[in-house]
């Protein structure tokens, strides 16, 4: 039966065959689509050319294969180094999984024309096991230049062979010629620093911290260097708001007519008391009240110091960058100065120090056992700068190890798991991850201890008992010369420099930058006042 939906009913047969030709052209289309990809990458690839990969720009060799691989030697000498007892290859372990891809070998040889060139100087006595991550992470961030000065475990024929043999790190101990040539230097005669002369403890280490900065200088401007910083083995820069999380990226970008530049420090905030490798263990921080508003530093002060003397443990002035000029001069461990006119500084909004301060439960006693003062509240002022310092060295001084060890969990472990989510929602604390996973890159491919496994094929019996030898009497040597000095025996030569300070009178300055407290509730009443 005809009727007006018939048409509805029935296709005509040449209608449903142009449709099922549609269908079928389509679906050879969409196959063909991803084929043809494939095969015009598979192409470029066998050409071995038109597509760069992004990790080839980090490593500066010809060859851009990844730590593990046959081609690299950490893939034989990790196997090397373990035959070796030495405890540093252990805490340095190695592993032939190629994990780290940014360079082909520990070397990590730079282009002669990358700039900006960047130097750290330092002043450590510290082992192989704190120095070697501390080191090689500021490889990878961009710096090419190292200077440290060196004594204690840092100067022993061991660990000072093996920074020697590092490209790019020149390696001062202190010996009595150095301590002859810095009684000689321009700052030991100036007044801006002569308030912390001749005290103990953290005051001393603040003197040859200044002086070994005014050599680094001239060192520095030797090596072609840009910029110039000062850093503890304790301290990590953090490169923020850099591209490729890169220094040497965040110094170029800095104006050509800034002089410094101001990283403000971030504390570490243990949330353990069994921390044994702070760069690989500890993510949580303090921010600096530079890096916050003043309502939430102020608003939840209380809350971050937990009963200590001020917010963070130690300093919170931060450390600095300075360009690389004439008539540049220290101003204390944390700032830079020129003596022709006031620095341009500018400070990082986001970039800063990482500073792992004790973040050991040893630190407590490591730093007792570096000091001769009494445990009194009276006598630890002339050795220490810092209230949180003072306090620690009478309980390392005076208690007992567990009561050390409840005081330590007290004042400096962050147990509150309620309190740390708080602080890290209000944007007090943070967790910055990037250091530990490229220090733990760096172990895991093997550099660390093939720097230890290279240095220590280099040595040879005869030489490195000649090394001991000479070493021991330099360090001898030294150890006299700065007691001498430490309780003013040496006149003559301190009557020879003020005798100079007569002939050559320069021209006033400020005191020193000493280690400073971030603000404190008092501050903000002052402010607000």
């Amino acid at each position: 039966m005809a009727g007006p939906y018939a048409s509805l009913r029935q296709q005509p047969p040449s209608s449903a065959a142009n449709n099922n030709s549609f269908i079928t052209k389509l679906l050879l289309l969409l196959t063909l689509i991803p084929l043809s990809l494939a095969l015009f990458a598979f192409f470029l690839q066998w050409r071995g050319g038109g597509v760069n990969d992004p990790i080839s720009r980090w490593s500066p060799d010809e060859s851009h294969k990844f730590p593990g691989m046959d081609s690299s030697p950490l893939a034989t000498v990790g196997h090397s180094s373990s035959s070796h007892s030495s405890d540093c290859s252990m805490l340095l372990g190695h592993s032939n999984t190629a994990s780290f891809p940014y360079y082909r070998d520990w070397k990590f040889k730079f282009d002669a024309d990358l700039k900006p060139k960047i130097c750290i100087t330092t002043s450590t006595s510290a082992g192989l096991e704190q120095i070697l991550p501390w080191m090689f992470y500021h490889k990878v961030i961009g710096v090419s230049t190292f200077f440290l000065f060196v004594e204690g475990k840092a100067a022993s024929p061991t660990v000072s062979k093996v920074l020697e043999s590092i490209p790019g790190v020149k390696v001062i101990y202190r010996t009595r010629e150095l301590e002859e040539q810095q009684a000689r230097s321009r700052i030991w005669n100036e007044t801006w620093l002569s308030s912390f002369f001749y005290k103990p403890c953290n005051y001393e280490l603040f003197v040859k911290q200044s002086l070994n900065m005014e050599m680094a200088i001239v060192m520095a401007r030797d090596a072609g260097a840009d910029w110039i910083i000062h850093l503890d083995t304790d301290e990590l820069l953090h490169p923020a708001g850099a591209r490729e999380y890169s220094l040497r990226q965040l110094l170029l970008e800095v104006p050509g007519n800034v002089d410094m530049v101001i990283f403000p420090n971030y504390e570490s905030s243990v949330e353990r008391d069994d921390i044994k490798e702070p760069f690989t263990e500890v993510s949580m921080f303090k921010k600096n009240y530079d890096h916050l508003t003043k309502d939430t530093y102020f608003g939840m002060y209380k809350e971050s110091t937990r009963g200590n003397p001020n917010y963070f443990l130690t300093y919170g002035n931060g450390k600095s960058a300075a360009r690389v000029q004439d008539h540049l001069r220290p101003n204390g461990a944390h700032r830079w100065h020129n003596y022709m006119k006031t620095p341009n500084e500018i400070k990082l909004e986001e970039a800063a120090v990482l500073h792992f301060t004790y973040s050991k439960f040893s630190d407590l006693t490591s730093r007792r056992d570096r000091c001769g003062c009494k445990p009194t509240k009276e006598d630890v002022k002339r050795c220490f700068m810092l209230e949180f310092d003072r306090a620690a060295f009478i309980i390392a001084s005076t208690a007992t190890e567990e009561e050390m060890l409840n005081w330590y969990r007290e004042h400096v472990v962050w147990t509150d798991r309620t309190l740390n989510l708080k602080l890290l929602r209000k944007g007090i604390l943070t967790r910055i991850y990037a250091p530990m996973t490229i220090i733990q890159g760096l172990r895991e491919s093997g550099v660390f201890g093939a720097v230890i496994a290279s240095a220590q094929g280099s040595l040879s019996k005869d030489k490195f008992l000649t090394f001991v030898d000479s070493s021991n009497s330099s360090r001898t040597s030294a150890a006299e010369s700065f007691s001498s000095r430490k309780i003013g025996r040496n006149r003559e030569s301190q009557a020879t420099a003020r005798r100079t300070l007569e002939i050559i009178p320069f021209p006033p300055h400020e005191p020193a930058v000493p280690p400073l407290s971030p603000p404190t509730m008092d501050d903000d009443l002052i402010i607000e006042a």
